[in-house]
């Protein structure tokens, strides 16, 4: 009897383990495989991350000689802490010389000198105001102090903080002002509980003037980013890429589907959608560009605002092929029959106006007078004189529905806006070749006869 009950708790206890290892092998089964995906999922946006840095590095190489470019100012500046004489000499107001680089360092050498001078004139006439406050908060007695002080520190930041909002003064003198605010305060505050306020002063602007330098001599002489080239080549490229839609345009809207196909079978390019939203950047650039001194090509009163005023222009015009865009994949076309009363002078208009952008665009990155994109500019307004002939002449019958000649009517409209703005884009280059006196050089190919019957156009 003893025995039997003995083999019973036995097989008892083996039951027992069994069915806690089932349980087990149930629970890993079941939480295995959320693991397993997540671990999956990490390591795959990893591997995007990665991919995405490099591409980063590969689309522009600078980016990467930047990052070297300031890990080398800050290891420089990183001296005053590492080495003991120096460390002696400015002592834990070295960490001032650090953060300059950290927030000065840019990406174009307009840019870190624009911060760096105003940072340093900024602190240099924040501590001198400071320290005049401090004197004069002295002679007002122990219980009058703060209250002088804090009277000081109200008014310069509140008159400051309304300067800011001047759009001027915001768009190149908005981080001086921000540092302006920042160093006045702490030097008048610091020079409350410290009455060694002039050695504070003297310490903070010097290591902010080693920093401000460390990163404009790095900038300049070790692979200089100009601000002012970024600006030249952007506007030549926004042209070009306007350029290159109207060139291919005329053919991709006249040319009608074959069948199984549709138009995003062939998409034209898009290149041009990037110009749409360039703004910000070239007020970016000009900005940095006033900044510079003189480089290459670009005097130090390089005429910016002339290159803005051309990048306005290219926008305008860019609005406009949108809509063409908006035509040219629109689901309802108008028949081929329609459509093809005015192709040959569409296309002329379209095609005439994208090589002249395309001039103007070589014009600009070789600083040529742009003659060629003056002969296109007249053949495509050749075409706009044809196509109201056409118009005025009666092209469509009495029994065509209007709501089919609409679409075409746009389009030719909205070509006839482009031709406009890619003469006033025309002038506006021109206003700059004559101000930084392009090099003339005659076209070495003769004006095309248009395909519309005109005569040959010269040179005007």
């Amino acid at each position: 009897m003893q025995a039997f009950l003995i083999t019973f708790c036995i097989s008892d206890m083996d039951l027992e383990c069994a069915s806690q290892e089932t349980v087990k092998q149930g629970l890993l089964a079941r939480g295995w495989p959320p693991i397993k995906g997540f671990s999956k999922h990490v390591k795959t946006k990893v591997l995007e991350f990665f991919s995405h840095l490099i591409k980063l590095g590969q689309d522009d190489p600078r980016r990467v000689v930047h990052s070297l470019k300031a890990g080398l100012a800050l290891t420089l500046v990183s001296l005053f802490y590492y080495y003991q004489p120096l460390y002696k000499s400015f002592g834990v107001s070295a960490m001032w010389a650090v953060i300059t680089v950290v927030v000065v360092f840019e990406f174009s050498v307009g840019a870190t000198l624009g911060k760096g001078v105003n940072r340093g004139l900024a602190t240099l006439l924040a501590g001198g105001l400071a320290v005049g406050a401090h004197q004069l908060a002295n002679l007002s007695g122990q219980i009058g102090e703060p209250i002088v002080l804090g009277i000081f520190v109200f008014l310069q930041a509140a008159v400051s903080t309304f300067v800011r909002f001047c759009p001027q003064i915001k768009a190149r003198y908005d981080y001086g002002l921000l540092i302006f605010i920042l160093t006045f305060s702490l030097i008048s505050i610091s020079g409350f509980r410290d009455d060694e306020v002039l050695e504070l002063v003297h310490k903070r602007l010097l290591t902010v003037l080693i920093g401000g330098s460390t990163c404009v001599i790095i900038s300049v002489l070790l692979f200089p980013v100009w601000a002012g080239q970024d600006l030249h080549n952007l506007i030549a490229s926004n042209m070009e890429k306007l350029g290159i839609f109207l060139e291919g345009f005329g053919d991709e809207y006249f040319k009608m589907p074959e069948d199984g196909e549709s138009k995003e079978d062939r998409p034209l390019l898009q290149g041009y959608k990037s110009v749409l939203d360039s703004k910000t950047n070239e007020d970016a650039l000009a900005n940095f560009a006033r900044w510079e001194p003189r480089h290459g090509r670009f005097q130090f009163r390089h005429p910016w605002k002339q290159y803005l005023k051309i990048g306005a222009l290219t926008r305008k015009c860019a609005y406009r092929i949108e809509s063409l865009n908006g035509h040219l994949y629109a689901d309802i076309q108008a028949k081929r029959e329609i459509r093809s009363k005015i192709q040959e002078t569409c296309t002329t208009m379209s095609m005439e106006s994208g090589k002249a952008l395309k001039e103007l665009s070589m014009a600009i990155k070789t600083m040529v007078k742009p003659f060629a994109a003056d002969i296109h500019i007249e053949n495509s307004k050749s075409s706009v004189k044809n196509l109201d002939t056409l118009l005025k002449s009666g092209l469509w019958d009495d029994e065509t529905d209007l709501l089919e000649v609409v679409p075409v009517a746009t389009v030719a409209s909205l070509l006839i806006d482009v031709v406009t703005c890619t003469a006033e884009i025309a002038e506006s280059v021109n206003e700059l070749a004559t101000m930084l006196k392009f090099e003339v050089v005659e076209p070495t190919v003769s004006p095309e006869k248009p395909e519309t019957g005109q005569p040959k156009i010269g040179i005007s």
